[in-house]
């Protein structure tokens, strides 16, 4: 399990500058895998400082950083036009990534949006918590 669970860490990094590779699935196996077989292992990941939030955060159902969603979807739409203007020649291929960017476009858009707090209220300033969630 911990093999598998490295792999799916390995596979996850790549989907970050892979938009046709999905980061979040590979990241989610990689810490169920993990916590089957290694508290070492599922700790690293959960406090990860790339990881660890955003892990935590998605599982939780709290919502994904706005941040992260303008860049996920930029770079989806970048990488993804780019390869079907200058890359690809057939057709059908070029219409099946267009489906593929608006089917991952609709989802980043469907989960929750995380938002920073007012960073003059004195409860910001005291240590709450960075994030809230909103629907």
């Amino acid at each position: 399990m911990i093999g598998l669970g490295s792999v799916s860490v390995g596979l996850g990094v790549i989907g970050i500058f892979l938009p046709l590779l999905p980061t979040t699935p590979f990241l989610l196996l990689a810490a169920a895998c993990y916590i089957r077989s290694s508290d070492k292992f599922y700790r690293w990941l959960i406090t990860n400082r790339w990881f660890g939030r955003y892990i935590r955060n998605y599982r939780e159902k709290k919502g994904v950083p706005v941040t992260t969603k303008v860049v996920a979807i930029s770079l989806l739409w970048i990488t993804i036009g780019y390869s079907a203007v200058f890359a690809i020649d057939n057709w059908a291929i070029r219409i099946l990534l267009g489906i593929i960017a608006i089917g991952v476009t609709i989802h980043l858009l469907v989960l929750k949006t995380l938002k920073r707090p007012d960073k003059r209220s004195k409860g910001h300033l005291r240590g709450t918590k960075p994030f809230r969630s909103t629907s």
